[in-house]
């Protein structure tokens, strides 16, 4: 998709990619926000779990260290819940994560059915062969992932909705960079020590759990310190609810 010479340049300027790619998807959010309003974010939550689903497996390596790409996509959900939050109320907020927590279900079982379908060897061809098995690497999800993933992020995010509000109680509605850093903070500790629990330890070491959880919520605690100025550039518009 893009130039030889613009894929040479971010091949050695890999941190510079990771903040353009979270401006990006944060940006986006906004826009589809003042586009679209209510739905705009709804549509974010969805694409934000389906780009990270696909993109967990890949893992990368930002300043020094190793991480999923899942991990941009995934935090971005929480800034989407949070100007819902912000903008149209805890109800809708919380509708938002269970039409989330619904759309992840279907996605990860219409994604799995869809590996039982063998790939075509009509005319002794090799690229729908190809294709499967690159389906098959990234989309062959294990019971125990399924569960985690689906039970952190319902956890994680009604926690998240509730936190929220609740420092808004708390602050008078004043001090949206306070709610929307602590709740989000808060929650996304919450979401991956549940996921380093339910889906790594067993697998790995209990240790070895916990690193790899560690090692997310650096870049998760980062992401919500960024999103900030995103949250208060969205607040100052005014759209319609639909």
């Amino acid at each position: 998709m893009f130039p030889e010479s613009f894929q040479l340049y971010f091949s050695s300027n890999q941190d510079l990619l990771y903040f353009i790619t979270l401006a990006l998807d944060l940006g986006f959010t906004v826009l589809m926000y003042r586009f679209f309003g209510r739905y705009g974010l709804l549509a974010c939550i969805v694409l934000s779990i389906l780009l990270a689903n696909l993109q967990g497996p890949k893992l990368t390596v930002i300043f020094g260290m190793e991480t999923s790409l899942g991990v941009i996509f995934y935090s971005s959900i929480f800034f989407a819940t949070d100007l819902m939050s912000e903008k149209f109320g805890k109800k809708a907020a919380d509708n938002a994560v269970m039409m989330g927590f619904s759309v992840s279900a279907i996605i990860l079982i219409m994604l799995s059915i869809s590996l039982l379908f063998l790939p075509s060897t009509q005319n002794q061809q090799t690229f729908s062969s190809e294709v499967h098995e690159s389906f098959v690497r990234i989309l062959d999800f294990t019971p125990r992932f399924i569960f985690g993933s689906l039970f952190a992020y319902l956890i994680s995010q009604r926690f998240d909705v509730w936190c929220f509000h609740k420092i808004k109680a708390w602050t008078n509605g004043r001090h949206l960079w306070l709610r929307n850093n602590l709740s989000t903070m808060a929650s996304q500790t919450v979401d991956t020590t549940l996921y380093a629990l339910v889906v790594w330890w067993g697998v790995v070491d209990l240790e070895q759990a916990i690193n790899l959880g560690l090692a997310k919520m650096v870049f998760k605690i980062g992401i919500a310190a960024f999103d900030t100025p995103f949250i208060y550039w969205a607040r100052s518009w005014s759209v319609k609810n639909s």
